[in-house]
């Protein structure tokens, strides 16, 4: 028998959230009442008129074909559309719009099209998985960048350019954040576009929250900065925005060449996506936008609901600005013995599963990520379930 001892795999550590899950499931499986904020899975029903949509245009055989890797050209317009009515910023649907099989699948696919072995990308940390381990399965060597309160991004990210041999090819950059929520203005993109272009550096943004957002400050796109479409694109999708993860639809825009060269490995990868469900997300897009605004006001009761309660049962967590979680600091007491340990007693004590925060990086070690993706009288119960397991 040959050796499975395969390259790129070995460049993946242990998935960390294994374990957690793993005691999800067995205390499931003994029937106990498990209340699960762990993976950012939306709850949430998507849009009527979109299921509708798929309904009707999967009836049509001709539908069931193979559809085209770069997207049908009428999602295509819907994203240019939306981008211009948002951002205010122009778009061209054939050559700086792609539709991928959600965002995780496009970053994955162009860091394989942009990526030579040894290649330094730089990756924020903590950060969802995929920015970095995107890179390192294509190779590349990941230059982390802390993240965090206290930390001022444009002199750790010279730093990390200034010590990177050889310099670094691509930045990745993802606000508001998973998993800490952290959001940026438009002054900060443009400091780091001007960094960028002079040190000639391609940025990657995933924009994947852009919709949810608390207390009237929608978050920019990075491509709404002068010149950045010449070193940008950002990844958006149709997971959260529209309660859409299980279709996996989503989009790369911005600048034509990485567009380009997202095309040219999808065309050799897939066919796209079931063309009912594409002409279902033109439906989303370019149809009533209510759907956003109210599933925007359910997240912020429930995030109101957490961290008004956990403050109250003497957890102090702070309230996010965007996203469906809370990044939460371990309670004092419980921070010597880490994330994962603090994550199984929540399973364990509170019946409450949440994800630990070295799961996404070095830099995440500390905290928890907690998700908004029950309703409020669940997590309500699991607010209880918490307090209990501190008190005693």
């Amino acid at each position: 028998m040959p050796r499975a001892d395969f390259y790129r795999i070995r460049r993946l550590p242990k998935y960390l959230f294994a374990e957690v899950n793993e005691m999800k499931a067995q205390a499931r499986a003994a029937g106990e009442d498990i209340i699960d904020l762990g993976m950012g899975n939306p709850d949430l029903a998507a849009p009527d008129h979109v299921v509708e949509k798929l309904r009707e245009v999967a009836g049509d055989p001709k539908t069931h074909r193979y559809s085209t890797s770069r997207g049908i050209p009428g999602l295509r317009r819907a994203q240019a559309a939306y981008y211009q009515r948002r951002f205010g910023v122009t778009l061209d649907p054939e050559t700086e719009v792609i539709v991928t099989l959600g965002s995780k699948e496009g970053l994955a696919n162009l860091a394989q099209a942009i990526t030579a072995p040894g290649d330094v990308i730089l990756s924020p940390n903590p950060s969802y998985p995929i920015h970095p381990y995107g890179f390192m399965i294509a190779g590349a060597s990941v230059r982390h960048i802390p993240m965090g309160e206290g930390r001022d991004f444009m002199a750790e990210l010279d730093h990390a350019v200034q010590h990177s041999v050889p310099s670094p090819s691509v930045l990745i950059l993802n606000y508001p954040s998973n998993p800490t929520a952290q959001v940026v203005d438009l002054d900060f993109y443009a400091e780091v576009v001007d960094y960028c272009r002079k040190h000639g550096i391609w940025i990657l943004s995933d924009l994947a929250y852009a919709e949810i957002y608390y207390d009237g400050n929608p978050p920019p796109s990075i491509l709404e900065v002068p010149g950045a479409r010449d070193i940008a694109v950002e990844f958006t999708s149709m997971s959260k925005t529209f309660s859409m993860a299980g279709w996996r639809i989503g989009f790369a825009a911005g600048n034509a060449e990485l567009v380009g060269a997202l095309a040219r490995v999808k065309s050799y990868l897939d066919y796209g996506a079931f063309t009912p469900i594409q002409v279902a997300a033109v439906a989303a897009l370019n149809g009533p936008q209510d759907y956003i605004e109210n599933a925007r006001r359910i997240y912020q009761e429930r995030r109101d609901v957490l961290v008004s309660g956990l403050n109250q049962a003497g957890w102090p967590v702070p309230a996010p600005a965007a996203t469906m979680f809370a990044w939460a600091p371990i309670p004092e007491a419980y921070r010597d013995q880490g994330s994962i340990a603090f994550a199984k007693d929540m399973i364990q004590e509170a019946k409450v599963a949440v994800s630990p925060g070295i799961g996404f990086g070095e830099y995440g070690e500390g905290y928890v990520r907690i998700a908004l993706v029950e309703n409020k009288e669940r997590i309500r119960q699991a607010v209880r379930n918490i307090k209990r397991f501190l008190n005693a």
